[in-house]
């Protein structure tokens, strides 16, 4: 499949072909020194499509690359705090905008996991874009050992896509998704972080067994909310997650 970006702004002066265009980095205040924000306007020519990415890097030596996919609804720009910590665990992050404002509403009716099924395909393919257009950019990012974070309709993306793609998965992060059912195997490594106030469907979460004997990691917070797991969330409640994600990434 062929895949084509119309605009690129880049993290490194210099790094992309020429006929490019270049901008200044987005709100360079809004994440600490180490990390840059840039924006990447990509367009997908085969579904015609375009993909609008937030990246938080820079690009320096091999990094791994970490795809965030945010909630229905929401924006790439939504989950700053966790992007960041990704960043300086060495990722570079690509945040990716899957709501477009021609885009269908998502299904509300019958059977979630088959009505919502399309726009958690459609998710997979925008990951499967970037992260093409992304090793064109950067051969030198490790694109293969992907680390994949989602909150809830985006953590389903995600969540299908370790299904389909397993062997580009490294780790996946699910916040309070409800609908796909996690992969029931020890690779890639998963963690799944619980709000005090949304169930999951029956049998998207293993059991203590199955958790047990494949390493599947459940953490419950008891304090946060579905809506409160964004860049609105408190710092108590950002400090929570981030240590989370920072327990199951030193493991």
């Amino acid at each position: 499949m062929k895949y084509a970006f119309v605009l690129f702004t880049s993290l490194l002066a210099g790094s992309c072909s020429p006929g490019y265009q270049h901008s200044m980095p987005l709100a360079p205040t809004a994440a600490p020194a180490a990390i840059r924000i840039e924006a990447l306007s990509l367009f997908d020519t085969t579904r015609r499509r375009p993909v609008p990415v937030l990246l938080y890097g820079p690009v320096t030596g091999r990094r791994r690359l970490a795809l965030l996919s945010h909630g229905y609804g929401g924006h790439n720009s939504d989950y700053s705090f966790l992007a960041r910590q990704l960043g300086a665990h060495g990722y570079l992050v690509a945040s990716i905008q899957h709501e477009l404002p021609t885009d269908e509403p998502i299904a509300t009716a019958g059977n979630l996991r088959e009505t919502r099924r399309p726009n958690w395909a459609r998710g997979v393919q925008n990951m499967l874009f970037v992260r093409q257009q992304l090793q064109q950019l950067y051969p030198r990012l490790d694109t293969g050992h992907l680390l994949l974070l989602g909150h809830s309709n985006g953590g389903d993306m995600a969540v299908l896509f370790a299904h389909e793609h397993p062997a580009l998965v490294d780790k996946l992060i699910s916040l309070d998704h409800r609908r796909m059912p996690l992969p029931r195997v020890r690779q890639p490594r998963i963690l799944t972080i619980r709000s005090s106030d949304q169930l999951a469907d029956p049998g998207v979460l293993p059991g203590p067994e199955e958790q047990k004997g494949l390493g599947i990691s459940i953490v419950q917070l008891p304090a946060t909310l579905h809506n409160d797991m964004w860049d609105g969330a408190t710092k108590a409640q950002q400090q929570e997650i981030t240590a989370a994600i920072a327990a199951f990434l030193r493991r």
